[in-house]
């Protein structure tokens, strides 16, 4: 197969890490002829969509991990898959990308995710199809409703819609205190819609990233602990990762979710689970392969290739 990464620079990648690094690797292994391009790459030209995309060859090396060959423009159609892995922001510009790659697969191309389905999908937005299984939840950008939901509740957690790795999480403590500033800050005075949750006190315990791969969950989770002072557990602020196999009411939350969300064209996402709720839905480049892959010995990246090479 021809299976083609649309990714973020190559050079930034940390190969002890990352799991698109994890899934090119086992493409390799297996024979895959494996291609990379960025978002900026692509183009619609004359009804067809391209991408200047590069052949990698990987090294071996962790350190000078890949070799690109020269880029060559290659119609998105002629690749045999084609794996979405670029990071948010989820902004404009990442739904032109979707736009695009949703004309590649009316000319034929197989992308995974589905883009229209990563569009439909808001990785904060998406537990309200799911309500059975989440804390109290808000989503607002009137301050009035944030300060009754924090006078309801108390301990609360406020965050953006559209961030990554825990950018812009705050926790607002019984007494209120910086409730307005921190409203401000993330509605721009209003102006921009956020979300308040109540504050799960498990989280001490870890924000559990569940994986789910054409809708069966990987058999075990990466709690992401938050580090002493700290309210957030992902790794890309500084939480620790620890392998754990899946609770009785993680398998009945990936159960239940698996099946719809792999029908919807989402064949990669990460649930995060902090004690028994729900707190997100990830359909954009989901991570925690080698974590899991390193502390628990279930190879991901094999089981993500195989759901891949059977979706042909």
């Amino acid at each position: 197969m021809k299976i083609a990464f649309l990714a973020d620079p190559l050079a930034g990648f940390k190969t002890y890490k990352d799991s698109t690094y994890a899934m090119m690797v086992e493409a390799d292994r297996r024979g895959h002829a494996v291609y990379a391009f960025e978002q900026k790459d692509m183009a619609l030209d004359g009804g067809s969509v391209f991408a200047n995309a590069a052949r990698i060859t990987l090294t071996g090396d962790a350190a000078d991990w890949y070799r690109a060959a020269p880029q060559h423009e290659t119609e998105l159609s002629t690749f045999d898959a084609i794996v979405q892995r670029k990071d948010p922001p989820f902004d404009m510009e990442y739904i032109y990308g979707t736009y695009l790659l949703e004309l590649a697969e009316r000319q034929g191309a197989r992308v995974f995710n589905k883009p229209s389905a990563i569009r439909d999908h808001n990785e904060k937005l998406s537990i309200a199809q799911f309500s059975q299984y989440t804390a109290p939840t808000l989503v607002t950008s009137n301050e009035a409703r944030i300060r009754a939901f924090q006078a309801r509740h108390g301990d609360i957690i406020l965050k953006p819609l559209d961030g990554m790795g825990g950018a812009g999480v705050f926790r607002i403590n019984a007494d209120g205190l910086n409730l307005g500033a921190v409203i401000e800050t993330l509605s721009d005075n209003g102006r921009r819609t956020i979300m308040a949750q109540r504050y799960i006190p498990e989280i001490v315990k870890g924000d559990k990233r569940i994986l789910l791969i054409n809708g069966k969950a990987v058999p075990f989770s990466l709690a992401r602990i938050p580090q002493a002072g700290e309210v957030r557990g992902n790794l890309a602020a500084g939480g620790t990762g620890v392998a754990q196999p899946l609770t009785a009411r993680d398998r009945e939350i990936a159960e239940a979710l698996g099946p719809q969300l792999a029908a919807r064209g989402l064949l990669l996402v990460g649930l995060d689970v902090i004690g028994d709720f729900l707190t997100e839905v990830n359909v954009t480049s989901p991570t925690c392969f080698q974590e899991i892959s390193q502390q628990a010995g279930f190879d991901v990246a094999a089981m993500f290739i195989d759901a891949v090479e059977q979706a042909r």
